[in-house]
């Protein structure tokens, strides 16, 4: 049934364009890393479950050849079994615990990841559309005004140099869309392998929120999954401590045996035995053991600096783009604008069409900050949620 609506959906995303959530939701339900993560913590629990479990008995059957008239000829069946040192399976449960708990982490810390490579991805996707439709737009206002002008050209040579500017800049227009377009296509495949799906199309809206202190924000940082790892590996360092420590203690092995002999009275014999750890091999590896959980707290340690270094410059590169964002948007565009239609309507009478390309191009280049100021500022939002520990 899962396979068959996963089917369903992605012949369906053919029809019309995908949203982001869409495009995360399937991927984190069906991509071969984290289904393969899946599979490895499902066997994990047959660890677990295997863990607790007693070792197999050994079965021995034994003779000699000796004549059978003798009291020493005998066939024999002998039965061993080891009953481990108190806590030994329980200590081996706990390792293997430990090592599904770190898998589940690891899982969750991939999805992390992914979703946030996915949404980088997406607003790249974004800004280049964005880019492509405006310089498209210029390039149609630049062929009508080239027109517009040409009707003036017999009189005046300086309109022969102005057509002849805008026709330069009307090249420059062509080729950053050929660009953009290969540009476009490249992310689109990328975002494919992402999602691990064919996408061409994608239905997305971005914009610039307002800024939440970095205060509020940070409070998340300890549901990061890299340091929540890293507590979990500190977990199965200590439960290897212990195991090792309680190997210190020997197992027992219970044995007995049935002799038959053909001519004499048969027997049972019994028999302990017990390794002696005489040579302090488990000492060794016992410390071995706590400088390998030292180098996990300093690891740790390690990572929450490094999370906290990464929260930072995020939230200066949001703090920025924002800003940026509203110097262009509220100041500069609305001046440049008023600029732009009275250029524009001069050209209608005659006018310079110099000055008309100067204010053209520049306000092409302020849209295009625009552009990715706002996909700058919503791919630190994505970084600081997904070290946050978010999957949205």
């Amino acid at each position: 049934m899962k396979h068959l609506f996963l089917l369903f959906t992605l012949l369906s995303f053919n029809l019309y364009a995908l949203t982001l959530d869409e495009i995360i939701h399937t991927a984190l339900a069906q991509h071969p890393t984290l289904e393969s993560i899946r599979h490895k913590i499902d066997a994990s629990q047959s660890n677990i479950n295997a863990s607790n479990q007693f070792s197999n008995p050994t079965l021995t059957y034994s003779q000699n050849t000796i004549d059978a008239n003798e009291p020493m000829s005998q066939k024999s069946i002998a039965f061993r079994q080891t009953l481990p040192y108190f806590g030994k399976r329980d200590s081996t449960k706990s390792i293997a615990t430990a090592n599904k708990d770190i898998l589940n982490e690891n899982l969750l810390e991939m999805k992390t990841e992914l979703v946030f490579s996915i949404k980088k991805q997406a607003y790249i996707i974004w800004e280049l559309e964005n880019i492509y439709k405006s310089i498209t737009e210029y390039e149609t206002l630049t062929k009508q005004n080239i027109k517009l002008s040409e009707s003036y050209t017999s009189t005046s040579d300086n309109q022969h140099m102005g057509i002849m500017s805008a026709e330069l800049t009307l090249s420059e227009l062509r080729i950053q869309l050929s660009s953009l377009q290969a540009n476009i296509i490249s992310a689109y495949a990328q975002l494919s392998y992402l999602t691990s799906f064919e996408i061409s199309t994608l239905d997305i809206q971005l914009s610039i929120s307002d800024m939440k202190s970095i205060e509020y924000l940070r409070n998340n940082l300890s549901n990061n999954h890299r340091i929540t790892l890293k507590q979990k590996e500190i977990k199965k360092s200590q439960a290897l401590i212990k195991n090792i420590g309680l190997s210190n203690y020997p197992d027992i092995n219970l044995q007995a045996a049935y002799s038959y002999r053909e001519n004499f009275e048969d027997y049972l014999s019994f028999g302990i035995s017990m390794r002696l750890p005489i040579y302090k091999t488990e000492n060794e590896k016992e410390a071995e053991m706590q400088n390998l959980a030292l180098s996990s707290h300093a690891q740790s340690t390690d990572v929450k600096l490094l999370i906290n270094s990464e929260f930072k410059t995020a939230y200066a590169q949001m703090k920025s783009a924002s800003e940026i964002y509203h110097i262009i948007n509220d100041s500069a565009l609305p001046q440049l604008e008023h600029m732009f239609e009275l250029s524009s309507s001069s050209i209608s009478t005659g006018g310079d069409l110099f000055k008309y390309i100067d204010i053209l191009i520049k306000k092409l280049k302020l849209e295009q900050k625009s552009i990715r100021a706002v996909s700058n500022f919503n791919t630190q939002r994505a970084k600081i949620s997904a070290l946050n520990g978010e999957l949205k």
